[in-house]
């Protein structure tokens, strides 16, 4: 088997090469290949010290990162120099047995191609286990954050963990939240949005106890019962609408996993049957964990808006008037009819009480959306749509700013969603002094 970097990682190899020091490429590279998949990056380790790699490639853009080992980025290419020093043992074994689980303390040599492979990675990896490399506790102890990337790397090779692995989790779960940066978490929770099936990855991460550390807003939902409506729990139904959205939308991904989190706090009995009224607005507890992971406001603000109109009807009978009001408060809230559809289809297909969408009714809502947005020429209708604004409506009634003035642009707002053709400035003035 042979890799065939691009040409900056080959010539970062022949500069070290020339210098005297050894190379190999390590981690993901060599468990993509074995997996029969491109590699997404090539990592390279080398016995060449921190010191003198910033000297040999000091007129390249490179920047140090990492605390508990330190790698050089070279033109965003990681080289890593040696790890420990274990003089009984040859390099690059002793690089290896520091490294998180055997699956990546494999390398390859870049010239022959020879795998050396001294903790049977390539057996876990076709045995589809995650196993920690030799001691658990330490492996942890060194990064907590490796716990978290167990439940990726799991979810990403459809695999399972080792009992120790397990194990020695669990021991260490709450240890996240108190030694892992936040900022970190966040990326490793990203890094599964990528996963064909994210789900995965919260099913490995309630395994190992650690979803209550992370998303506590969802892993509270395990147990809780869908309702008359539903076939699943929530927890089911929130993993089922993730892995039905495509991963070229991330965010939004993550948004359908948590998008049925509010269920928790809104669940009552009405009529001895289960309830969630309002769960869409019960947002708290799920921005609440986005914050605590360092998620942007901007992330935070998307996923709060696709929770909030998530529950907005579009049906086969939805009339003209109710499709503009549905993307009036679409464009309140930031969210394009792209995104809710999306939602829309994903959160159906993850009923196991209901047929999910067929094409023609995925069309026919389409066009439903089509039709209205023609009536606005393709633009999103808001109040500052109005052919007349605030000021206007200040001179006509020869008045000061007030809550009076918002609440006559409400007034002529609504007016307008009910009847388009109202929306010129003769018409709306009209309407003004009928108001008052």
């Amino acid at each position: 088997m042979q890799l065939h970097p691009p040409a900056p990682v080959e010539k970062i190899i022949s500069t070290l090469s020339h210098a005297g020091f050894k190379t190999f490429f390590v981690g993901g590279a060599i468990r993509d290949l074995l997996l029969g998949k491109s590699p997404a990056d090539y990592d390279i380790v080398t016995n060449c010290p921190l010191s003198t790699l910033q000297t040999l490639f000091r007129k390249e853009r490179s920047k140090i990162a990492g605390k508990t080992f330190p790698v050089l980025l070279i033109n965003d290419v990681e080289v890593a120099p040696p790890r420990s020093q274990d003089h009984g043992h040859p390099f690059p074994e002793t690089d290896l047995g520091a490294r998180d689980f055997t699956i990546n303390s494999m390398a390859m040599d870049p010239s022959s191609g020879r795998i050396i492979d001294p903790f049977n990675g390539k057996k876990d990896l076709e045995n589809r286990v995650i196993r920690f490399t030799r001691n658990p506790a330490q492996r942890i102890e060194e990064d907590p954050l490796r716990m978290v990337r167990a439940c990726r790397f799991k979810a990403a090779i459809g695999g399972c963990f080792s009992g120790e692995t397990l194990q020695a989790i669990k021991k260490n779960a709450a240890l996240i939240t108190t030694e892992s940066a936040p900022e970190r978490l966040r990326l490793e929770i990203m890094k599964a949005m990528s996963i064909p099936r994210p789900s995965s990855f919260f099913w490995g991460l309630r395994e190992a106890d650690l979803l209550q550390y992370l998303l506590p807003c969802l892993d509270r939902c395990v147990a809780l019962d869908g309702g008359p409506h539903h076939g699943e729990t929530v927890f089911e139904h929130c993993l089922m609408v993730g892995d039905a959205l495509s991963l070229q939308y991330p965010l939004l991904r993550l948004a359908g996993f948590l998008h049925d989190a509010g269920k928790f706090d809104a669940a009552c009995m009405e009529n001895n049957l289960l309830t969630f009224k309002g769960h869409e607005t019960m947002k708290k507890a799920i921005l609440s964990d986005l914050e605590n992971l360092r998620f942007s406001t901007r992330e935070r603000a998307f996923v709060d808006a696709m929770v909030s109109v998530h529950m907005r009807p579009l049906t086969e009978e939805s009339s003209p008037k109710a499709v503009r009001r549905l993307l009036a408060f679409l464009a309140e809230h930031q969210v394009s009819h792209q995104n809710f559809m999306r939602m829309r289809i994903a959160d159906k297909s993850a009923n196991r009480a209901k047929k999910p969408y067929i094409l023609s009714e995925i069309k026919s809502r389409l066009k439903k959306i089509y039709d209205a947005q023609t009536a606005h020429q393709h633009r999103k209708f808001t109040k500052n749509s109005l052919a007349i604004n605030g000021n206007d409506i200040m001179a006509l009634l020869d008045c000061a700013p007030g809550r009076e003035i918002g609440s006559i642009l409400d007034h002529l707002f609504e007016r307008v969603l009910d009847d388009p053709s109202l929306n010129t400035v003769d018409k709306l003035k009209g309407l003004v002094l009928d108001f008052i």
